[in-house]
């Protein structure tokens, strides 16, 4: 249950952030760059709030380099289709191969 909690409030939390990071090189690349860093600071702010419990929960578990790559993966898991749909990018057998090297990390991390 930890595992899921931390992996839901996780994924969550990249939603948020990956829209602070990237969603203004799209929806605001006309404003001055000072109105996107606050824009962004304001959607960082709920990352936060969801991000802080998710690694508070999921360290009662895992070590922290654990929760590091979890979040890693997560990351890569929200960019690629954030990506592909909200920004309109293309995709390429880069991304595949950034999944398989994360999926080496978490085999390494994970085992015992």
């Amino acid at each position: 249950m930890i595992y899921w909690k931390t992996i839901g409030l996780l994924t969550l939390s990249n939603v948020f952030m990956t829209f602070a990071w990237y969603a203004h090189l799209r929806d605001m690349k006309d404003k001055p760059w000072i109105i996107a860093a606050f824009a962004s600071w304001g959607i960082a702010l709920f990352e936060y709030l969801v991000q802080v419990p998710a690694n508070r929960i999921g360290h009662q578990a895992m070590s922290i380099s654990q929760l590091k790559i979890i979040q890693e993966v997560i990351s890569l898991s929200v960019f690629v289709p954030f990506a592909i749909f909200f920004m309109k990018e293309k995709i390429t057998w880069n991304y595949a191969a950034a999944g398989l090297c994360l999926a080496g990390a978490v085999f390494f991390m994970f085992r015992k």
